[in-house]
């Protein structure tokens, strides 16, 4: 099984559960494969919670839920040293944040301070205590859940700490055709109470590692840099992304080459993850709040900036020449110099070995160890 079909396998299983939404499932996965942390704001009963369990079920790992409240502590995440009166000394038992999937569920309904606690762990994926240090399981993921249409009780993510997430998605509404068929599906048992593993950790963080080495060339790489510099300029916000922003479109636009099967990144795909990278690292400003949005700015700064077209947009010598997304021509291939970045493994032919480890689950569903 190719690289490609192993992660369709994993998308296809998250699908069992959640009807008609593809998008945030692939975009969910990218975030995984990326190695960043998603938050997922939308109304009520839309599924944002089950998605997250689909994703971690679908994983041989550890899967931890916390349900935010007010009094909710920071130890009541990261852990807390316990006297042992046996050995007279103090033990640390770590919290629900020593896992694979962290599902933190209406974390704007807990205080700044415990919201805080997340950010090392987010940001180093680790957590010091008590003078040490203590590292985090791979592959490790945060996935957060906010209700934006209710003020009381609620405490907002403060800007810095919206900065941690790879990605800002929103599921929406179903259409009639989705809803009817989510009512079918539901008469008589909960699809996620039989849905199976089919990829393992050790599995995931490969995949991660993967994702590094897709290409990106000279001039896709500069319009990735003019974007995120053209949000600190722009006339509507009051601030833009910082470099943190470059990165994270850089990393997600890699995860979604690896899992549609490409050794190299396109312009198209850059444009078609760059408001759920950056809507939320820019702030607008007052003036403009009651007119505009963070998605609308993003939408007008793509439509300025030139799409780079040519010999430099997407070619890869291992692949050949790449058909460009914009003009839906085949550039020229040009002779690789000594200082351009060296091609991705070729992902869709199977660069490793094909031979894998395999075992079935009580399903009968192939969990794959690649």
């Amino acid at each position: 099984m190719t690289i490609s079909a192993t992660i369709e396998q994993l998308k296809q299983n998250i699908s069992r559960v959640i009807v008609g939404k593809d998008d945030s499932i692939e975009l969910l996965v990218a975030s995984l494969l990326a190695g960043g942390h998603v938050l997922l704001e939308d109304v009520p009963g839309l599924g944002k919670t089950m998605l997250a369990r689909s994703l971690a079920k679908s994983i041989v790992g550890r899967f931890q839920r916390v349900q935010c409240t007010p009094d909710l502590l920071p130890s009541d995440i990261t852990g807390v040293s316990i006297f042992n009166e046996q050995s007279r000394q103090f033990e640390f038992k770590p919290g629900p944040v020593f896992a694979n999937i962290l599902l933190v569920d209406e974390i704007n309904r807990t205080t700044p301070r415990t919201q805080s606690s997340l950010l090392e762990a987010m940001a180093e994926k680790q957590v010091s205590a008590d003078g040490k240090t203590y590292r985090l399981p791979a592959p490790y993921m945060v996935i957060a859940t906010q209700n934006p249409i209710e003020n009381h009780g609620t405490y907002p993510l403060p800007e810095a700490q919206l900065d941690r997430f790879l990605m800002k998605l929103s599921m929406g509404y179903p259409t009639l055709e989705e809803e009817v068929a989510i009512l079918h599906r539901q008469q008589k048992t909960q699809a996620l109470d039989t849905l199976a593993a089919v990829i393992n950790a050790k599995s995931i963080v490969k995949l991660q590692n993967m994702v590094k080495e897709i290409h990106i060339e000279t001039s896709v790489a500069n319009y990735i840099a003019r974007i995120v510099h053209a949000t600190r300029q722009h006339k509507s916000l009051a601030f833009g992304a910082s470099p943190r922003g470059s990165l994270a479109l850089m990393r997600s636009a890699q995860a979604i080459a690896l899992i549609r099967g490409q050794g190299f990144v396109d312009p198209q795909t850059i444009k078609t993850i760059a408001k759920p990278v950056l809507a939320h690292r820019i702030t607008l400003k007052p003036q403009h709040q009651a007119s505009q949005n963070a998605e609308s700015v993003v939408d007008e700064i793509l439509e300025k900036i030139q799409v780079p077209i040519g010999q430099n947009s997407g070619l890869n010598a291992k692949h050949g020449p790449a058909e460009d997304p914009v003009r839906k021509t085949t550039p020229q291939a040009t002779p690789k110099t000594p200082d351009a970045i060296p091609p991705a493994p070729n992902t869709t032919q199977g660069s490793r070995p094909q031979k894998k480890n395999v075992e079935t689950t009580d399903t009968g569903m192939e969990l794959i160890d690649l």
